[in-house]
């Protein structure tokens, strides 16, 4: 069926353009025509009133595409680490105030409770750092299940420990597991309320970019400038039309997930072959890589939408040559992207800047919390961006 209505859009194009019927024009291959056919669907539905809705059952798709999926936190993240750390702690104060009688003996009860529970806390922090990779390759509820586990077995063996060692335990083994098992199920449904409450982020990037896609500046100069390429440079059409094709199809598709950064600028530079076909010579990009962050992971959608506004704002605004300089380097366990362009004062009233940086400052929160840093300066005459976040590679 698809071949079918691909090779009638084939048919309908040559009907269209048929006095350049022998022309190199045509010189576009079947091959690429269903990626621009697909492409062209989905500016359709974007346009369409109803938003942007699936061809084989829409509900089911979008239904899919709003909830998100439920993950376990990362056990190496500084901020989740500190939260566990608080949380424990909160909670032993609550149960020393529960079994004290009075307020003066509750400083009493919360030391007899910490004896036990900050080995047992600190080992537990330990034992989930070193089990993070294996524990985030599980299903949610298969990984929670296991955490459980660990918190259990820890105090078990931390009590067993200090029983041998004549130490006072500070209560019988089952309120210790009680407890234990309780503060982990609790900070779990702590970390999934906390996840789903930054979801609406990630939908709203989603929306950004592709409302953004279908801008008239950006959308319609695209094609324009593809339709004046067609006769003189078919190929190069042909490439324009593919890249359309590709960037539609990346921001349809689902980006709660970290992606490779190499991923990414591959992304970034597919938007920015379509910039030059319109803004041409005055688009002047320049890239410093390490390359060894190519294998870090990011969340999609990061970077792209920073080039764009780099763009919106800084080059389009000017009459000369703008430059955009995009660099990223591995420093340590930290991955630094800074992108800078050219800086117009008088045209910074234009919309969608702050929205953009906050937006994406909330999902490298949701990512990587308090270990990931977004900073903005004006130094001269351009604007820059700092991205600071823990390196880690896509396990």
């Amino acid at each position: 069926m698809q071949r079918l209505i691909a090779a009638s859009k084939w048919q309908s194009i040559r009907a269209y353009f048929g006095k350049w019927e022998n022309a190199a024009c045509f010189d576009i291959t079947f091959r690429t025509l269903p990626r621009v056919v697909a492409a062209r669907a989905c500016v359709i539905h974007l346009c369409a009133p109803h938003g942007c809705a699936e061809l084989s059952d829409p509900a089911k798709r979008d239904n899919a595409r709003d909830t998100p999926a439920d993950t376990l936190p990362d056990f190496r993240n500084l901020g989740v680490m500190l939260r566990i750390l608080l949380g424990v702690n909160a909670a032993m104060f609550v149960a020393a105030a529960i079994r004290a009688p009075t307020l003066l003996l509750i400083p009493p009860h919360a030391v007899e409770i910490g004896a036990f529970l900050e080995p047992a806390l600190l080992a537990t922090v330990l034992v989930l750092y070193a089990l993070a990779r294996p524990l985030l390759r599980l299903s949610y509820w298969y990984g929670a299940a296991a955490v459980v586990a660990v918190c259990a077995v820890v105090v078990d063996v931390t009590y067993t420990l200090q029983e041998q060692a004549g130490l006072a335990a500070g209560g019988a083994l089952g309120w210790h597991l009680a407890f234990g098992v309780l503060s982990a199920c609790v900070l779990l449904a702590y970390f999934r309320l906390r996840d789903r409450a930054f979801s609406p982020a990630l939908a709203e990037a989603r929306l950004q970019a592709l409302q953004a896609r279908i801008r008239p500046h950006f959308l319609f100069n695209s094609l324009n400038a593809v339709l004046s390429l067609m006769r003189a440079e078919p190929r190069r059409a042909e490439s324009a039309l593919e890249d359309l094709a590709e960037l539609f199809r990346n921001l349809m598709a689902d980006n709660r997930t970290l992606i490779t950064f190499a991923e990414e600028v591959s992304l970034t530079r597919q938007y920015l072959n379509l910039e030059h076909l319109r803004l041409g010579e005055r688009l002047q990009v320049e890239w410093r890589l390490d390359p060894r962050a190519d294998s870090a992971a990011v969340p999609a959608l990061l970077l792209q939408p920073l080039v764009e506004n780099a763009v919106y704002h800084g080059v389009e605004p000017g009459v000369g040559t703008g430059m955009v300089t995009i660099e990223a380097n591995v420093a340590g366990e930290q991955l630094q992207l800074t992108l800078s362009n050219p800086y117009h004062p008088e045209h910074q009233h234009r919309q969608g800047n702050r929205m953009a940086l906050n937006n994406i400052g909330e999902r490298l929160k949701l990512h990587f919390d308090v270990e990931a840093q977004l900073q903005t300066a004006v130094v001269g005459e351009r604007f820059e961006i700092r991205l600071a976040m823990p390196f880690r590679k896509l396990h």
